[in-house]
């Protein structure tokens, strides 16, 4: 693959991020963008275990569903502070998955603030992301295709962005918005998965006090090099395309592959994988 390394600033003011950012789709780090924040000064696992600790939280790991299983099934469910108990004993796959802060934990509703960017935010979705050491989130796109603000406070975790129109080479599956779950992008197969070298894209290694600007409809994969924590901030696109896209994806394809699931069971997943080489075996012989 060809990655690039992420552009990175101290500070950026709105025209600018605006016109070198968002409008061409160019993914960014700023760092020291919260260093006001409560966030910045508070969070750590800790501050978690105390402050939400006796919240429920459901669990996900990287291991690909089968048969009949939904594609997004959490594997356990555990109190927030047994679950920084976890983390904190050593490596472990689990991860919290879109942890709506409004929902669960609104008194940390304080601790951060939406940036003066220039951008409109959706700020009924504010969401936090917890992984183990080693774990991993497999290659895919957001549904609604928002401008995401990723702020890391705690940890470390390297993100490799590839842009939405590189889809051909990424091995995407059929009727979703992940790649092959088998692909560990940081450490690619070429052999088995050859249009992976044609895919250009971009690295970065997120550390604390850093903001990594997602941009609409970017694929994402992450690896947590340690025990890290993120907050993400969304901000829906203008493109009515993308918005239709998006409407589809949930009101239509989400709904026909999870019946397709039930109906073939991993029939369905064996027929989208080979779908998804066939597809970017003859992108590469066209190119």
């Amino acid at each position: 693959m060809r990655l690039k390394d992420v552009d990175v600033v101290d500070s950026i003011e709105a025209k600018e991020f605006l016109t070198n950012y968002i409008n061409p789709l160019m993914p960014l780090v700023v760092r020291g963008l919260s260093k006001d924040w409560k966030a910045h000064h508070n969070w750590s696992l800790d501050y978690f275990a105390q402050n939400v600790g006796e919240v429920e939280v459901p669990l996900y790991n990287s291991e690909p569903a089968k048969g009949q299983e939904p594609s997004r099934k959490p594997v356990t469910r555990m109190l927030m502070k047994n679950y920084i108990e976890l983390l904190k004993k050593g490596p472990t796959d689990l991860r919290i998955f879109f942890f709506n802060i409004l929902q669960k934990a609104p008194q940390l509703v304080g601790d951060f603030e939406y940036p003066n960017l220039g951008i409109k935010f959706f700020k009924k979705l504010p969401v936090l992301f917890f992984g183990g050491a080693g774990s991993k989130v497999l290659l895919h796109y957001d549904i609604d295709f928002a401008n995401n603000l990723h702020f890391n406070f705690i940890g470390e975790k390297e993100v490799i962005l590839f842009p939405h129109d590189q889809k051909p080479f990424l091995y995407h599956v059929p009727y979703s918005i992940v790649s092959m779950e088998s692909i560990e992008f940081d450490r690619p197969d070429y052999k088995k998965y050859p249009a992976l070298e044609y895919a250009k894209g971009y690295k970065v290694k997120l550390k604390p006090g850093e903001m990594l600007y997602i941009p609409s409809g970017y694929w994402h994969y992450i690896r947590y090099i340690t025990p890290s924590v993120s907050l993400t901030l969304r901000s829906f696109p203008y493109s009515f395309n993308k918005r239709m896209k998006f409407l589809k994806s949930i009101l239509f394809t989400m709904h026909f592959d999870n019946l397709m699931r039930k109906l073939k069971g991993q029939n369905w997943i064996d027929y989208k994988n080979k779908k998804a080489i066939e597809r970017a075996e003859k992108t590469i012989k066209d190119c």
